[in-house]
């Protein structure tokens, strides 16, 4: 009876203890090898041809399957060991590109850096080069003084009259005025491609000459399009040039959005010489993971764009000259009239 017993555990033990789970056959990857063409690499353009488009080439010991990540946020899982990926971020940018080589839930990884540049492409413009009113095509008009002086006590009307706002021989023209009309002091006005222009990411340079003028406030900036729906500051603003004639020669740049919006903006600043009677480039480079900031290619600000700030959905395009306000200060009492103007507008994506 005993040997019996014995026997039975024996084989009990044999059954239960003695086999190899299939996890365990799994072997991990070894030797993974990857290669990244960029398409039209040269002597002349190590970084392309400027399509964006890459070829990568990849081959592991063992692995049944691969994960790429694309070092942009894409993530590809595949079981071919080639991919071709076509970057949109224009300018010349690097990525590092991360390889996983899997069999089962084994796995082994490597990466390569990759530089690649993308010809940026005009996606829209005002030349400002036929004479009258801004086209009605682009352009609508702010008109009034809108709630508590549009938001920040400013003290102009804002018209749509030729006196305040013209396009003359190339250059728009925006006009501030001290004159008593429609119960203000001051007028001026403020254009903006609401309802028929607006983009999401891109790079958008203006070639301007600001205003003089103690009180002056001349912007070029952005405003999300959802503002009907969901308000400011959580449509987001995107600043891309503010002056005070209080503060010559100062340019300011800034990002309002929840937590960060009035007199708490992300910003940045730099002083520069003759903004007054000369024209700069002014320039914001927006992507889905940074806005950057530019007065004549040098940088001003860089901010680090994310899902959780309300910058990656269109945008609209605003153009004014403000007087006094809260960013504008106080008003020279000598002042009578100064002139904002753009050379072009140029968005490229």
């Amino acid at each position: 009876m005993f040997f019996i017993i014995l026997i039975n555990t024996f084989i009990l033990f044999i059954s239960c203890g003695g086999g190899t789970k299939d996890d365990d056959l799994s072997t991990t990857p070894s030797n993974l090898v990857i290669t990244a063409n960029i398409v039209g690499a040269n002597t002349s353009n190590p970084n392309g041809d400027g399509s964006g488009t890459i070829i990568l080439n990849f081959s592991a010991e063992n692995a049944t399957s691969y994960k790429v990540n694309l070092g942009n946020g894409q993530i590809i899982e595949t079981s071919f060991k080639t991919l071709t990926h076509t970057y949109v971020n224009s300018g010349t940018n690097t990525y590092t590109i991360y390889i996983s080589a899997y069999n089962a839930d084994k796995f082994i990884s490597k990466s390569v850096a990759v530089t690649i540049y993308v010809v940026s492409k005009l996606l829209w413009s005002d030349e400002f080069n036929t004479n009258g009113a801004p086209n009605p095509t682009y352009w609508n008009y702010d008109i009034g003084t809108g709630s508590n002086g549009w938001g920040n006590n400013e003290l102009q009307f804002y018209t749509n009259r030729a006196e305040n706002v013209i396009v003359e021989n190339g250059i728009l023209k925006i006009i501030a005025k001290k004159e008593i009309y429609s119960g203000s002091n001051y007028t001026s006005a403020r254009i903006l491609t609401k309802d028929k222009f607006s983009f999401k990411y891109g790079s958008v340079e203006i070639r301007a000459k600001l205003p003089t003028g103690g009180g002056t406030w001349p912007a070029l900036w952005m405003l999300g399009s959802n503002i009907g729906t969901v308000g400011w500051p959580a449509c987001g603003e995107i600043d891309i040039m503010e002056h005070k004639g209080n503060d010559l020669n100062k340019i300011y740049s800034a990002l309002h959005h929840p937590g960060h919006s009035g007199s708490n903006p992300d910003s940045g600043n730099i002083t520069i010489s003759n903004a007054t009677t000369e024209f700069h480039i002014y320039k914001v480079d927006w992507k889905e993971n940074s806005i950057k900031f530019y007065v004549d290619n040098q940088l001003i600000y860089s901010f680090s764009n994310n899902q959780n700030v309300p910058f990656n959905h269109n945008f609209f395009l605003i153009f004014n000259c403000a007087m006094g306000g809260n960013f504008g200060g106080s008003i020279d009492p000598n002042f009578t009239s100064a002139t904002f103007e753009i050379d072009y507008v140029r968005v490229f994506q």
